[in-house]
């Protein structure tokens, strides 16, 4: 993958991020503010002050994510982005990080 096709797709990844959990907050219990600096995306979840950081890195064609459970890293591959170390996939990780973060179960999902 080129780094202009990474760079488009790590954009598309994060607003769907952002939009959906955009929506999630207008439509149920989570309470959750998101904000966007260039290719990172913070997510606050505003009762209890915790956040999880979601950020491309081209230099690795990699997504990048911290969040009280711990750090992770994903890689495009198949058509998904596969955790690098146990290959779990992003939108199920961060469906679990959001829902005990946020306290409101979630369920994210979705192509970039």
């Amino acid at each position: 993958m080129t780094e202009s096709e990474f760079l488009a797709l790590a954009e598309r990844t994060l607003t769907l991020i952002e939009s959906t959990l955009e929506r999630a907050a207008d439509e149920s219990d989570l309470d959750v503010e998101c904000s966007r600096s260039g290719n990172v995306l913070e997510i606050e979840f505003v009762d209890n002050g915790s956040k999880i950081i979601v950020n491309s890195q081209a230099s690795m064609q990699e997504m990048w994510v911290a969040a009280r459970s711990g750090g992770f890293h994903y890689r495009y591959e198949g058509g998904r982005w596969v955790n690098t170390r146990d290959q779990s996939e992003l939108y199920s990780a961060l469906s679990r990080m959001v829902s005990e973060q946020g306290g409101v179960d979630l369920v994210l999902g979705g192509e970039a």
